[in-house]
């Protein structure tokens, strides 16, 4: 597993109140992540693609994973300022490896912008102030 990205945020509330709300996967959740799952483990379709999508409790992150390559993982750590948001996204591919580098282009492009809007809707769901850290 190869990390090709990672992007980081910063959220004020304590990591237990973010978390609550990113680990919300279940059916009418609230996680600006993922929902619709019944459980810690599930699988979604989206655009005719399957998506494994994990639960982890203690280390407050949720994970995604789909395709042949794709996996992102989106944890909650403690900051000084209240809580710290990371996404990471890996390779995954197990043969083929050397393709991901022109199929990941457009995840890897549109992953700024998607991350800003799950920080901004933690923010606006917490009533806190979150922004990117570059």
């Amino acid at each position: 597993m190869t990390e090709l990205l990672e992007l980081t945020a910063v959220v004020e509330a304590p990591p237990e109140r973010v978390a609550e709300i990113l680990l919300d996967v279940r059916p009418g959740g609230r996680s600006p992540v993922v929902t619709g799952g019944d459980g810690d483990e599930f699988v979604l379709t989206d655009r005719g693609s399957r998506i494994t999508v994990t639960v982890d409790r203690q280390a407050r992150s949720v994970s995604r994973q789909g395709e042949w390559w794709y996996r992102g993982v989106t944890s909650v750590e403690p900051d000084p300022r209240g809580s710290r948001v990371v996404h990471r996204i890996f390779n995954v591919a197990e043969k083929n490896g050397w393709a991901v580098r022109w199929v990941a282009r457009g995840p890897l492009n549109a992953a700024p912008a998607a991350f800003a809007e799950t920080v901004a809707g933690l923010g606006e769901q917490l009533g806190v102030a979150a922004w990117v850290v570059d």
